[in-house]
């Protein structure tokens, strides 16, 4: 059986998990420390957000490196330590791929922008001439996920005005071109560089990214040039055919579609093994909407063979605690709704912090460090901060230091230690259920091979 099929995989917020050096960031070092943690909780394996070399303009999905690791997280022997010891406790490591774009600070960026126009340098990147006088307006209306529009304008060049590239995140993120063979090959480097290194798989960002018509103009609410063109799917396969070299490894893909036929192209046999379904997430806490929600997510896989898998949130999505109500009344649903996630057959995975019912956090605007909070769109800092730990140390036990995202004095009553020692705490109700899940043939994912 295929471990991922029925796996519970646990978001690890790297900056918002655990510091080890007391520089107020969360770190690879600080989760080796949590490991006992996570194998007393029963999850299978980890899903860490990016750990690559980054500016860190968007808390590291902004890469400037694939294949090396930022300080700030530690190094690739860190790396290595974490993957055996994870090992060890019998949890799996998945790592968060990028694909869609680099950072406007990566050498090919760089290269590109001192190279002339329609040079090999600039194909690997969407690079169009404006619009209207002079090119002063963007090549076309797209706008960007996180504000604004997805063109961004370089400086003026010796030969001319400069050109628009396209982000359709932050203007720090341009995107990759995905008809250039270089861009392949260097995801097929990365792939194999963190497969060598013993990662059991990836999570793919964005994975209805990548691909874009350009020149296409949208003909219903449905039809959106951005995303989910039918190319991406010749992505998947590439990444596919080189995990099939690796056995037991796995490529999930985070895919923002809402029509569950396309969702199910993702999953064909050929292309992904899992994608993370959102719907759930998306759905107010109302039986017949929730209902609906899983009934299309298992159609969807069902009608391809795949395995279902389910998510209530991530590092962008408002906590279950807060997103169902206020107060004892959200933390009751969000309970509820935990334990219908974790009866669903199918992957499943937590968000860090979800495990303790922390609800969002109310920062001050000057503590905000969302690189969507910084285009004038609301932050998703209140689902990041920092996880408490124990209520009698400083900051909660994440740090020594201080936190990069200030913890809420109401965190104190929902530490990990003392909700241990409670058998009513959120936590205990995670246990059970994660422990009934591994005692229900069907859920259980088989233990790790051995050396």
């Amino acid at each position: 059986m295929q471990w991922w099929r029925d796996a519970v995989f646990y978001q690890v917020y790297v900056p918002s998990f655990t510091d080890s050096d007391g520089d107020g960031i969360g770190d690879l070092q600080g989760i080796r420390g949590r490991l006992g943690y996570l194998e007393l909780l029963g999850v299978d394996a980890l899903w860490l957000s990016p750990i690559y070399a980054s500016p860190m303009v968007d808390n590291g999905y902004d890469i400037t490196d694939h294949r090396a690791v930022d300080p700030v997280w530690g190094d690739l022997d860190a790396v290595d330590e974490l993957i055996a010891d994870a090992h060890a406790h019998g949890i799996r490591v998945t790592v968060d791929l990028v694909p869609n774009h680099t950072s406007d600070q990566h050498p090919w960026f760089r290269a590109a922008l001192a190279s002339p126009t329609g040079s090999p340098e600039r194909d690997r990147y969407h690079f169009r001439p404006g619009q209207g006088v002079g090119g002063a307006e963007p090549p076309n209306s797209w706008r960007s996920v996180f504000g604004g529009s997805a063109w961004t304008r370089e400086p003026a060049r010796d030969e001319g005005p400069g050109e628009w590239f396209l982000h359709l995140f932050s203007p720090a993120q341009p995107d990759l071109n995905w008809t250039n063979l270089e861009v392949w090959a260097d995801l097929d480097k990365t792939l194999r560089f963190w497969l060598d290194r013993g990662v059991d798989g990836f999570r793919i960002d964005a994975a209805h990214g990548m691909c874009k018509q350009l020149d296409a103009t949208p003909t219903s609410s449905d039809d959106d040039p951005r995303f989910d063109q039918d190319d991406v799917h010749d992505v998947h396969r590439m990444i596919r055919a080189t995990l099939d070299h690796y056995p037991e490894r796995v490529a999930i893909g985070a895919v923002g579609v809402r029509n569950a036929a396309r969702f199910a192209r993702y999953v064909r046999q050929d292309e992904l093994h899992l994608a993370v379904d959102t719907q759930l997430a998306a759905s107010r806490f109302d039986a017949e909407e929730v209902r609906a929600a899983i009934e299309d997510c298992l159609n969807a896989v069902g009608s391809v063979g795949a395995a279902a898998s389910w998510l209530l949130s991530d590092h962008d999505v408002s906590r279950p605690a807060s997103r169902y109500g206020a107060g004892p009344v959200g933390t009751a649903r969000a309970r509820a709704m935990a334990l219908v996630q974790l009866a669903l057959p199918g992957a499943a995975y937590l968000y860090n912090g979800d495990e303790l019912g922390l609800p969002d956090a109310d920062l001050p605007d000057e503590a905000r460090r969302d690189a969507v909070w910084h285009h004038g769109e609301d932050s998703r800092d209140g689902c990041r901060v920092p996880q408490p730990w124990e209520a009698d140390l400083p900051a909660y036990g994440f740090t020594t230091g201080e936190p990069w995202l200030p913890i809420p004095d109401d965190y104190a009553l929902l530490g990990a230690a003392e909700q241990l020692e409670d058998t009513g705490s959120t936590l205990s109700l995670y246990r059970r259920a994660l422990e009934l899940r591994r005692e229900h043939p069907g859920f259980a994912a088989p233990p790790l091979p051995g050396p």
